[in-house]
């Protein structure tokens, strides 16, 4: 008989920002299969998702993945629902319109790593500063570059898991760095990052680090750039259609939402967005092409093949769910009124 370790992950109900959660659950003889995985319960009134007088939510196993630092062990990433079995409000996966797997997702995730010594980014002396950013940014050697074993180490993990994981790279700011995963399927995109998040943020417990994924750790009059996780999104229409026009009404679409866009974006978003550091101003709608100060930017390679390939969102923060990004980006796309 073997015994599997299954790692239930869900998101708690804390809001705006919500946490990973996990638990162990052993199988004997489990076959690695998702339908295989139980549903399972948990106490939801230590997660601010149920009550002390009725507290049990389930968890729904969604998406499975190989774990590659445990022994016979598997990632399971679940959805939370309410006792009798509905999604529960803080499922922000359950609301994804896209069953046909139309979407395809590419998210660039950016962090910094912290010193739980010193609750600063790697690189930052205590009392003062490092030198200002422009010399972090794919860096090479000690002086700049800082947390490189930690993010190397996280990537073999992301691949090892089987997730689509696409690339590093140090960011602008000393100890920040970015990795990049593609999925077709929003909801499948959705699940790799917040597996990839899980081991990453597990991974840190042997380094005396921690991730920040708040957009602006290091305040806001900082002249430091921020974090986001800007959405790389297409669909059948985007990816075929040829026709600047197309692409100007799906862009036009998103300017009459933008507060229902910003409220999913993630906490602490006013910090970053505010027309500096390639960044637009959260009060504010543009696209244009190759514009990394605009809130979408329609990628070079875009035009060049046609009118044919994808749209940047770069108003997403670090602290963003995927799931309800992707959410409300469909919803968006889908309204745009093209003949």
């Amino acid at each position: 008989m073997t015994k599997s370790k299954l790692e239930y992950i869900w998101l708690d109900g804390y809001h705006p920002t919500q946490n990973m959660r996990s638990k162990t659950k052993v199988e004997n003889d489990f076959s690695g299969k998702l339908e295989d995985c139980p549903i399972w319960s948990f106490d939801g009134s230590s997660t601010k998702q149920a009550s002390g007088g009725a507290s049990d939510c389930l968890l729904k196993p969604v998406a499975i993945y190989p774990d590659p630092a445990r022994r016979n062990g598997y990632l399971v990433m679940t959805e939370v629902l309410n006792a009798d079995g509905t999604p529960h409000v803080s499922n922000g996966r359950a609301t994804i319109e896209d069953e046909d797997n139309d979407f395809w997702f590419g998210f660039e995730q950016e962090y910094f790593i912290m010193d739980n010594k010193t609750q600063l980014p790697l690189g930052f002396p205590i009392g003062g500063y490092p030198a200002p950013q422009g010399m972090y940014y794919c860096s090479v050697g000690g002086k700049h570059t800082h947390g490189r074993k930690l993010v190397e180490e996280h990537a073999d993990l992301c691949i090892d898991a089987g997730l689509n994981f696409e690339g590093i790279n140090q960011e602008v700011a000393s100890g920040q760095w970015e990795y990049q995963l593609f999925a077709q399927g929003a909801k499948k995109a959705g699940d790799e990052i917040w597996v990839s998040r899980y081991l990453l943020d597990r991974l840190t417990e042997q380094y005396g680090y921690y991730i920040e994924y708040h957009p602006k750790p290091l305040g806001k009059d900082m002249d430091w750039n921020g974090s986001g996780m800007h959405a790389n999104f297409s669909n059948s229409v985007l990816r075929t259609c040829g026709s600047k026009e197309t692409y100007e009404k799906i862009c036009e679409a998103f300017r009459p939402v933008v507060k229902e866009h910003i409220a999913v974006y993630g906490e602490f978003n006013d910090q970053r967005l505010t027309g500096d550091h390639e960044t637009a101003s959260i009060h504010d709608f543009s696209y244009g092409i190759s514009d990394r100060g605009a809130s979408i930017r329609i990628p070079i390679i875009t035009v060049e093949k046609g009118w044919k390939g994808w749209l940047e969102d770069r108003r997403p923060a670090s602290n963003g769910d995927p799931y309800k990004i992707a959410g409300r980006i469909i919803k968006t796309v889908k309204s745009a009124n093209i003949s």
